[in-house]
């Protein structure tokens, strides 16, 4: 019980007049002028002190009408509900009884209080985008009712027309702005300014395919040929294997450190060639931190079965670690923030999700809250680090997750509120007949990219997050090349997005179906 949701009176020797009574005892605690908002309402007790009395003859009214408390020792509890906003009075009394109580004094306490639930007005003047994340900003508005506004731990007073601006540091992304009235009433809302990201045209490239020179002397012939401006390397891949010689000491212990290129050298060379360097984490599947912390003896690192042994997936014995685990968020965290210190412009987490799978048969130690809203938290500590360090922050989404989000527990709309990109996976060939009304999706690539795009966009809109999704461009089951490919590209320009990642396993892109800046 909250001290400041607690009225407590003692009884004493009060004459009562006309139903009055002079207040006796104890004011409301933590409540100035004795003003109740909601929160402090849901839990208010009147609680009168009877010590020196028999508490069962205690008498109490409201507003004039009796009401019943209960009797705990020495006091008598009162929890009203169902107040309506105004000024009430409550009354204790005990009324001497027997042959001489005409000639006693009667014994009684009373306290008035004002009921005030109606919130305040808050509106806001959402930021413009930034160019940095370092960039401080901002954020104005106005209000009726609040005596504060807060954001990021700062806090302002309006003036007297109820205007107000607080200056943050960095650019909020997803973050509330709170306003407080004198009852303790809040109301919420959220302001994002968003970095000013330049269009995207990218293209997915793997540890292994940069290291190979004619893989890697293809990707820049595309940037040669002004097809793409961006390209998305591999930092930790789905084996759980981190492509160059990281400093993070976790990855070191784990063995899983592959130095299979230079990150500094790669950097250097797509920046020279005009490119940004977006770098792709595969964070919660992740075979090669699994099967160590496993070895370790650290298996609550390690989604589980219903029996306490590795969850088993068509991914491999010990495929998925634990996203609700502190120590493995801080891994991911650490990689992606090694990455933007070194100068990557961009990170995506991808696999940031629980495995697909029946969820009664999974087990996630520690997990406190759903699995949608623990990955929500995960790119929430994210977030800052990440934009501290330089970098932008993106995470790789399913297609499906607009209209099946518990699946695999990526809820979109609160994803959007922590990133500045969201990327869906579009991939025509992933979607069942009839999704989105579109009859053979993998053979209508233009109709299945638009009409999900419609959807993410809806889904994300006022979170300050840019969609930018994953095309398709390798074969599986309709035999893929520039045709299908530029449906798709055409299919993202016609719902109002210029930013794409195509992906292709084999790291060959059809080239054709990008036309040169």
């Amino acid at each position: 019980m909250a001290v400041g949701a607690v009225l407590a009176l003692l009884l004493a020797s009060t004459i009562i007049n006309a139903g009055r009574s002079q207040p006796s005892g104890l004011p409301l605690h933590g409540l100035p002028g004795h003003l109740l908002g909601t929160t402090a309402l849901a839990t208010l007790e009147l609680r009168v002190d009877a010590r020196g009395h028999d508490p069962h003859t205690v008498r109490l009214t409201l507003d004039g009408t009796p009401v019943d408390g209960q009797v705990d020792g020495d006091t008598v509890v009162y929890r009203p509900r169902g107040l309506c906003d105004g000024t009430h009075t409550f009354l204790a009394v005990i009324q001497p009884g027997g042959p001489l109580g005409l000639f006693r004094k009667a014994v009684g306490a009373s306290a008035t209080f004002t009921v005030d639930t109606e919130p305040p007005n808050l509106a806001l003047e959402q930021p413009k985008p930034v160019t940095s994340y370092q960039e401080a900003v901002t954020v104005r508005g106005s209000t009726i009712g609040a005596e504060r506004v807060s954001l990021g731990g700062r806090s302002v007073l309006p003036d007297p027309s109820g205007r107000f601006e607080i200056t943050v540091p960095r650019a909020p992304v997803g973050a509330d702005v709170v306003a407080v009235d004198a009852a303790g009433n809040v109301t919420t809302q959220v302001v994002s300014a968003g970095v000013d990201l330049p269009r995207i045209k990218a293209v997915h490239v793997t540890a292994y395919a940069w290291a190979y020179d004619p893989m890697r002397e293809a990707v820049l012939e595309l940037a040669r040929q002004g097809r793409i401006n961006t390209v998305e390397l591999d930092i930790k891949d789905e084996d759980g294997i981190v492509g160059y010689d990281s400093q993070v000491l976790l990855a070191r212990e784990s063995g899983a450190v592959g130095a299979i290129y230079d990150a500094g050298e790669a950097i250097r060379q797509l920046h020279d060639h005009g490119l940004k360097v977006v770098g792709r984490i595969v964070a919660f599947r992740d075979p090669t931190m699994g099967a160590w912390a496993w070895r370790t003896g650290r298996q609550d690192w390690v989604t589980q079965n219903p029996s306490g042994q590795p969850y088993s997936s068509g991914y491999g014995p010990i495929a998925f670690t634990n996203f609700a685990h502190p120590e493995v968020r801080e891994y991911n965290i650490a990689l992606a923030v090694e990455a933007a210190r070194l100068g990557f412009d961009g990170i995506m987490y991808d696999y940031v999700r629980r495995p697909d799978g029946d969820l009664s048969g999974m087990r996630f130690p520690g997990l406190t809250d759903t699995p949608s809203a623990s990955i929500v938290e995960f790119l929430r500590q994210s977030r800052d680090p990440v934009h501290d360090a330089g970098a932008h922050l993106g995470a790789a989404v399913f297609g499906i997750a607009a209209t099946r989000p518990d699946q695999i527990a990526q809820d979109i709309p609160a994803i959007a509120r922590n990133v500045d990109v969201v990327a869906p996976m579009l991939y025509p060939s992933h979607w069942h007949s009839g999704e989105y009304g579109v009859p053979n999706p993998n053979a209508q690539p233009y109709d299945i990219i638009i009409r999900s795009l419609q959807d993410f966009r809806a889904r994300t809109e006022g979170t300050g997050s840019q969609v930018m999704p994953w095309l398709q461009d390798f074969s599986l089951g309709v035999s893929y090349d520039d045709a299908e490919v530029r449906a798709q590209v055409d299919a993202t320009h016609a719902a109002g997005l210029d930013s794409f990642f195509l992906w292709s396993p084999t790291v060959k892109y059809h080239g054709g179906a990008i036309n040169p800046d």
